[in-house]
């Protein structure tokens, strides 16, 4: 068990150049063709996960399942496929692992029977204390099929001693700790979940009479659905018979979103705080350019990362904004096996300088994060040598210093560029001519707050500042804390 134990700990965090999306979660109600346009969901959300897929459906009297490895469009675009997926309710999952490996087992939505019927369950987020509980239910006497920690929702929701599956959920959600958006199916009801904080996005829509959940708006684009709200921190969504219940079990809180899906996860097009995500982007380069103090050339994005940001840093100040780089779209995961030889080539499998306009430039290059510095040393020098005269760096977000336990995939603090070097130090690795962060007052100007502070809806912004809305148990080895909670649900209904 304590080897178990340590691997699921290891699998908390990988090694990544950037901050890697979560998963994305898609669930439909009452819908002719539920499994088709749950796909066509997971399709717009693709950009939260690629290494795995899947669609749990029910006709009223049986439930469906089909899980695949890598994406949507390669394992769902076909009818006999979506055939056997039938009913009017289905929920859907696109994954991208920040615990537990990467097997077929582990791919969402999760099924189970329990006492009170079949239940779906698809996640997004992470729990902070699932290593706690899921050694409680192993020494209780489950059985856990998955190294996922959303089994462990299940289980909890399973051996709930409560009737209704509606108190069996909030049963389980009282024990869990962390950042998550949940979607669920039972026997002709969708359910949603959002934690306490709204840490995790989820949303409501509705297309005719048939309630749509999601992790962004771009879903509801997709299949003509229409945004109504997001679903509030702390709110669980019962819909059954095309009615939408609204339960808050937990004590009100302040709302923190994680403020990556401003900078970074969500799809440009979908709408955060009433704004599209692009538009918050170019917010950022804005508050960028009214902190700049250097004049250049050329305003040059990292693409694709760093495109919303440049042109508003570009068109704040009249600058001109170039491609500087040009992106290779067709370079997967799967594109070759590498070599030593081919590996060391790096970043220009996905990029290359656009010599003709950067050679002889004095360049400001913009990108939305710095995170290990090895790609941007990259970049920077394949500039230099495509001839730029002056690389400078421009971040569009504060330094990242702090890891993630909420279900971001982010390095550890001792893999943070910015969390053990000076800001001199960084711009001397990455080997740029000089190197400015977004200011924490900036960022939150830019996505429409004056300032920081108790007076002002926060965001979870632990990655710059290291305060962490939910106590990361399983990382700090805090039993008491956990176990106290599991003591005092607060739930007696």
């Amino acid at each position: 068990m304590k080897r178990h134990i340590k691997i699921l700990k290891k699998k908390l965090r990988n090694f990544n150049q950037k901050i890697n999306e979560e998963c994305g979660v898609f669930g439909i109600s009452n819908a002719k063709d539920a499994s088709a346009l749950t796909a066509l969901g997971l399709h717009a959300l693709q950009h939260r996960g690629q290494e795995g897929c899947g669609i749990v459906s029910f006709d009223g009297n049986h439930y469906f399942s089909e899980k695949r490895f890598g994406l949507v469009g390669d394992n769902f675009n076909k009818e006999k496929v979506l055939k056997r997926l039938k009913g009017n309710y289905a929920i859907g999952h696109n994954r991208y692992s920040t615990t537990g490996e990467n097997t077929l087992r582990n791919i969402q939505p999760f099924f189970a029977d329990t006492n009170a019927g079949g239940i779906g369950v698809a996640h997004n987020g992470n729990l902070t204390n699932s290593i706690l509980l899921r050694n409680k239910l192993v020494e209780e006497g489950a059985i856990f099929y998955t190294t996922s920690d959303t089994e462990t929702i299940v289980q909890l929701i399973a051996k709930s001693k409560r009737k209704k599956t509606i108190d069996k959920i909030i049963d389980a959600i009282f024990q869990i700790q962390g950042g998550y958006a949940l979607v669920m199916l039972t026997q002709n009801s969708l359910i949603g979940v959002r934690d306490p904080y709204g840490i995790r996005p989820l949303i409501i829509g509705k297309l005719n009479n048939s309630y749509v959940l999601a992790s962004e708006t771009c879903a509801l684009d997709i299949i003509g659905a229409k945004f109504i709200r997001e679903v509030e921190n702390g709110e669980i969504v019962f819909i059954e018979n095309d009615k939408l219940i609204s339960v808050k079990p937990f004590s009100p809180r302040k709302i923190r979103p994680c403020v990556f899906e401003y900078i970074y996860f969500s799809r440009p097009d979908s709408i955060l705080n009433g704004k599209s995500a692009y538009e918050h982007r170019k917010n950022f380069g804005i508050e960028l350019a009214k902190e700049n103090n250097l004049k250049a050339d050329i305003v040059v994005p990292v693409p694709d990362s760093g495109n919303a940001a440049a042109l508003g840093f570009a068109q704040h100040l009249g600058m001109k904004f170039e491609l500087g780089l040009i992106r290779n779209h067709y370079v997967g995961r799967t594109f070759i096996e590498p070599s030593q030889k081919i590996r060391s080539l790096g970043v220009k499998l996905k990029l290359n300088a656009n010599q003709s306009t950067i050679k002889g430039k004095k360049i400001i290059l913009i990108d939305d994060s710095l995170v290990r510095g090895t790609t941007s040393h990259k970049i920077i020098k394949m500039l230099y040598d495509a001839g730029a005269k002056e690389v400078h760096m421009k971040i569009a977000c504060p330094e990242i210093k702090f890891p993630d336990f909420y279900g971001v995939d982010t390095p550890t603090k001792k893999e943070l560029l910015a969390a053990n070097k000076t800001n001199n130090e960084i711009c001397e690795y990455i080997g740029a001519k000089s190197l400015n962060f977004l200011t924490l007052n900036g960022l939150y100007k830019a996505v429409g707050f004056d300032k920081r502070n108790d007076n002002y809806p926060q965001l979870t912004d632990h990655y710059f500042t290291g305060d962490y809305p939910v106590k990361p148990v399983d990382e700090l080895g805090d039993n008491k804390v956990t176990q106290l909670s599991l003591l005092n649900t607060g739930y007696n209904n």
